[in-house]
């Protein structure tokens, strides 16, 4: 009903994720909420806009799923566990950033490995334990079969998500702690000469972990590289650096600020993803 709808909207903001691309100053904003609904949207980084892709009424694996470094392409993993189509419940797909429409696209079938990460501007790795079928491809971007990723995290979303982050500038710094249901790693990003992005990512088991995250989830702090002081901010679902900012999603909102010699400084709201309702958009190709 109405009112039951107002009060899940008003106790569950949207879960962010975002994709920077590494040689154009443009992402993709991955925005989940309600559950089994999922939105895509451009981030110019440049003038801070944001404009809508595509929604899905499905599951989008966010952490296996890569940006193309130009930004012209968004690889990613989906699923609606549903046999709905010739690309069956699950799939890895090729699209123009931020759409979803496919220009390659990988029936999986079921949630072992998928999605994948961009080794080039039109270069990609599919993560293929086994399983990917060829339904449809595209010759402006191509499969490149001498990439492997180092390191086994895993069959799901971490088997891409940790190489990603330490592709993209993060140091594995703590391998791996917690109890027996909850694991815990620790990656490292250096922000200047005093401090450092600390995220820890958490995965294996959604006891514990807050409401909506599901059985991976991130956590974030701030840590004087010489004192040690460490300011804690659990809240913060997703977290990098854009060029000399960092910026963060909480909320179902993207902030931006400063870290300063006293900490963080200039906090500045750059959009609110709550509130969004699904729309059926057309991609322009």
């Amino acid at each position: 009903n109405v009112r039951g709808r107002r009060w899940h909207l008003a106790h569950f903001p949207a879960c962010i994720h975002v994709l920077l691309a590494s040689r154009a100053p443009v992402g993709v904003v991955i925005r989940r909420g309600p559950s089994g609904h999922v939105a895509t949207m451009l981030w110019d980084r440049t003038r801070d806009e944001f404009t809508i892709g595509q929604w899905l009424k499905g599951h989008l694996y966010e952490r296996r799923s890569d940006l193309s470094p130009d930004g012209e392409y968004l690889l990613y993993f989906a699923a609606k566990h549903i046999r709905v189509s010739d690309a069956g419940g699950s799939w890895t797909a090729i699209s123009q950033a931020p759409f979803l429409k496919a220009i390659a696209l990988f029936p999986k079938g079921d949630c072992w490995h998928g999605g994948g990460l961009w080794t080039g501007e039109a270069t990609y790795w599919l993560n293929d334990g086994y399983g990917h079928t060829v339904l449809r491809n595209s010759t402006a971007v191509r499969r490149d079969g001498n990439y492997f990723p180092e390191g086994f995290y895993g069959y799901e979303d971490l088997s891409v998500y940790y190489p990603r982050l330490i592709r993209d500038g993060w140091n594995l710094v703590k391998p791996r702690s917690g109890g027996d249901t909850i694991k815990v790693d620790v990656f490292d990003k250096p922000i200047d000469a005093h401090w450092s992005l600390r995220k820890l990512a958490h995965a294996g088991s959604a006891i514990g972990g807050p409401k909506g995250r599901g059985c991976y989830w991130d956590e974030h702090q701030l840590v004087h590289r010489t004192s040690c002081v460490t300011i804690a901010y659990p809240d913060w679902e997703w977290a990098d650096l854009d060029g000399t900012r960092l910026v963060w999603a909480t909320g179902g909102k993207l902030f931006t600020g400063s870290v300063l010699a006293e900490g963080l400084a200039n906090e500045t709201l750059l959009f609110d993803f709550n509130g969004m309702l699904f729309t059926p958009i057309e991609a322009p190709y």
